[in-house]
C-alpha cells in the first residue's frame, strides 16, 4: 500500500541515492556489497511504493526514507566523497575517559590495629628466680594496663 509522498521529496531521495553510487564509482571508492545492495533496494522501493519503509514509527509519514535510512545514506555519501568512513557511535568521546576509583569501599580501611608491631628480632629477657617475696615484689615491673583481647571466649555456650 503506497502512501502519499510529495513527488519533490521522492525525486530528491532518488537523486541522493544515485549521486552517492555514481560518485563512489567516479572517485574509485569501493562500496561494500551491503552498501550497494542497500542503495539498489531502497531505490527500487522508493520508485515502486513512494517510500522505502512501511513502519511509521521509524520515520515521518510524508518522508520517502526512514530516519535510519537517511543516516546510512549520509554515511555512504560521505564515504563516496572521500571525507572519511563511518562514525561508529554518536556518543563516542574524542578524549580518553579519566580513570575513576571504584565506588565500593575497602573493608580493611575500618580495622584499627590494637596491637603494636613487635620487632621479630628482639629476644626475650631472662629473669632469674628470686626466693623471697619482697625481692620478687621489688623486681616485678609495675602493673601495665591490660589490653582488651581481640578474641574473647564466653563461658556457658553449648553444653
Amino acid at each position: 500500500m503506497a502512501r502519499d509522498i510529495d513527488e519533490k521529496k521522492k525525486r530528491k531521495a532518488l537523486r541522493k541515492l544515485r549521486k552517492a553510487a555514481e560518485r563512489a564509482d567516479a572517485n574509485g571508492t569501493e562500496l561494500s556489497d551491503w552498501e550497494k545492495q542497500f542503495i539498489e533496494e531502497v531505490e527500487e522501493r522508493v520508485e515502486t511504493f513512494g517510500s522505502a519503509f512501511s513502519d511509521l514509527e521509524k520515520g515521518s509519514a510524508d518522508e520517502p526514507l526512514s530516519m535510519l535510512q537517511q543516516v546510512k545514506l549520509k554515511e555512504i555519501d560521505k564515504k563516496s566523497r572521500g571525507k572519511g568512513g563511518f562514525k561508529r557511535s554518536r556518543f563516542s568521546k574524542s578524549k580518553k575517559a579519566p580513570i575513576r576509583s571504584p565506588r565500593s569501599r575497602d573493608i580493611h580501611e575500618d580495622i584499627e590495629e590494637d596491637t603494636p608491631q613487635k620487632d621479630p628480632r628482639a629476644t626475650p629477657k631472662l629473669v632469674g628466680v628470686k626466693s623471697s617475696k619482697q625481692d620478687v615484689a621489688k623486681s616485678a615491673p609495675a602493673a601495665t594496663p591490660s589490653r582488651r583481647p581481640a578474641f574473647r571466649v564466653i563461658e556457658g555456650g553449648k553444653e
